[in-house]
C-alpha cells in the first residue's frame, strides 16, 4: 500500500519534541471511575515507546468522555494504567497553562509527558478547519514548543477537533503506528478487497449501519451483506414479516422504525446480495428457544440468530476471501445468546480470509470466542470505522494527507 501521508519512518525524531495525539478514551466503572479495559492504552504504547526509543521528547494528548457525561474524568487513572506499558512517563494536571508549558520545556530526550484530558478545553470539540483551530488556545500554546505532530488516534479522526486537525496546519505531521495499521487494514476491505467479500453487520446503530450497507452494496465493495441483531429485524419488518408486538415496540423505542423505508429500498435494489436470518433465538424464562422466521410472530424478545442461520452464515464465511464484522449479531453479553456472534467469529478465524473486526464490544466478544489472536485485524475504532466503511472522508486522515 502506497500511503498518502508520512509515517514514523519519514522523520528523524532524535532530540525532537513530538506532540502525539492518542485515543485512550476507555470504558470506566460508573462507581469508581476505574478503567475497565486498557486495550487502547496498550495499543498506543507501541507508538509511544517507538518514539522514546528514537530519542524523542513525547507530549501526549488524549481525551476521556465529554463534559457532563458520567465517564468524563481527569487522566490520573490513565497515567497509572499507562505506566504498565511506558517507562519514563510523567503526568501533569494541565494542558496549556504554566505547569504544562514548563513540564514540556523540562522534558529530556527519551521521556514522555501525559497532559490532562484535552476535552477540558471547550474549543477542543468545536468543528473547525485546521487553520481555524491553529489560531485557537490549544495549538497556539503547544505548537511553538514542538517540532513534529503525530496523529495516532484513528478512532477520533472522524471529528475535526482541535487536537486532531489543528497541529497539522503548523507542524510537519505523520501517522502513528495505530493509525497506520488501521488504514492499511481498511484499504484491504474497502478500497481493494479480495473477492468474495462479505460484510457481517449487527448491533443496533441503525443510522450508521445503513450508510455502510448502502455504500458497500452500491459500490460493489461487498458481494454479500449478512445481517443480524436489531438491524436484521428492521429488514424483516420492511419485508412484511411480523415479529411480535414486544419486538416491534423495542424497535420503536430504539428509534429504528424510521429505517424500514431504507431497508425496503435496499432489499428491492440488492435483494440477492442481502442475507437475513432464517431463524431467531428468543428468551423464554431465561432459556434459549429457537423459532424459524416463518413461525413468527412471537411475544418474546429476539436475542440471537438461530442454528440454521449460524450454519448458513458460517458456510458463506468459509468461502470468503475478505470479511468485515461490525456489531454483534445477538445479545452476546448474555451467555445463552452469545452463540451466534461466537460461532461466526470462530468460523472467520478458521477461514483463510482477511478479516477485520470492529465495533465497541468486539474485543471482549473475540476473547469470549477464544479467537482474538486469530483475526487478521481488530479495529479499536467505533465511529471512525463506521464513517470509513460508509465512504466518508475522515478529517483527521485528510489533514495528514496534505502534510
Amino acid at each position: 500500500m502506497a500511503l498518502k501521508f508520512n509515517t514514523l519512518d519519514d522523520f528523524d525524531f532524535n532530540g525532537k519534541t513530538v506532540i502525539l495525539r492518542v485515543d485512550i478514551n476507555s470504558p470506566l466503572d460508573p462507581q469508581t471511575l476505574e478503567i475497565i479495559d486498557d486495550s487502547r492504552i496498550r495499543e498506543h504504547s507501541e507508538t509511544i515507546n517507538e518514539l522514546l526509543r528514537k530519542n524523542a521528547k513525547v507530549v501526549i494528548l488524549g481525551h476521556q468522555g465529554r463534559k457532563g457525561d458520567p465517564d468524563f474524568s481527569d487522566f490520573s487513572k490513565h497515567y497509572m494504567a499507562m505506566l504498565k506499558y511506558v517507562k519514563n512517563l510523567k503526568y501533569v494536571n494541565d494542558i496549556v497553562g504554566v505547569r504544562a508549558i514548563n513540564a514540556i520545556r523540562e522534558l529530556k530526550p527519551g521521556e514522555a509527558l501525559l497532559l490532562e484530558n484535552v476535552r477540558m478545553i471547550d474549543e477542543e470539540t468545536e468543528t473547525k478547519t485546521a487553520e481555524e483551530h491553529a489560531r485557537g488556545v490549544l495549538v497556539s500554546a503547544l505548537a511553538p514548543l514542538a517540532d513534529i505532530f503525530v496523529n495516532d488516534a484513528f478512532s477520533a479522526s472522524h471529528r475535526a477537533h482541535a487536537s486532531i486537525v489543528g497541529f497539522t496546519a503548523v507542524l510537519p505531521s505523520a501517522a502513528g503506528r495505530v493509525m497506520e495499521r488501521e488504514l492499511k487494514a481498511l484499504e484491504k476491505v474497502v478500497d481493494n478487497p479480495s473477492k468474495p467479500c462479505l460484510y457481517v453487520l449487527g448491533g443496533a446503530k441503525a443510522k450508521e449501519t445503513f450508510k455502510v450497507i448502502e455504500n458497500v452494496l452500491d459500490k460493489r465493495i461487498a458481494d454479500k451483506v449478512l445481517l443480524g441483531g436489531m438491524i436484521s429485524q428492521v429488514f424483516h419488518e420492511a419485508a412484511g414479516f411480523r415479529l411480535g408486538s414486544v419486538n416491534s415496540k423495542l424497535i420503536e423505542e430504539k428509534g429504528l422504525s424510521k429505517f424500514r423505508e431504507s431497508a425496503s429500498r435496499i432489499l428491492s435494489k440488492h435483494f440477492q446480495r442481502v442475507m437475513l436470518p432464517y431463524d431467531y433465538a428468543v428468551d423464554i424464562n431465561g432459556d434459549r428457544v429457537e423459532y424459524m422466521v416463518s413461525q413468527l410472530p412471537v411475544e418474546n424478545l429476539l436475542k440471537d440468530i438461530g442454528s440454521e442461520t449460524i450454519r448458513v452464515y458460517c458456510r458463506e464465511i468459509s468461502n470468503a476471501s475478505t470479511i468485515v464484522f461490525n456489531g454483534p449479531v445477538g445479545v452476546f453479553e448474555e451467555e445463552a445468546f452469545a452463540r451466534g456472534t461466537i460461532e461466526l467469529y470462530r468460523a472467520a478465524a478458521s477461514s483463510k480470509a482477511f478479516t477485520v473486526v470492529g465495533g465497541g464490544h468486539s474485543i471482549s466478544a473475540l476473547e469470549k470466542a477464544g479467537v482474538y489472536g486469530k483475526i487478521s485485524f481488530v479495529s479499536t475504532a467505533g465511529g471512525a470505522l463506521i464513517s470509513y466503511l460508509s465512504g466518508e472522508k475522515l478529517p483527521g486522515v485528510e489533514a495528514l494527507k496534505t502534510h
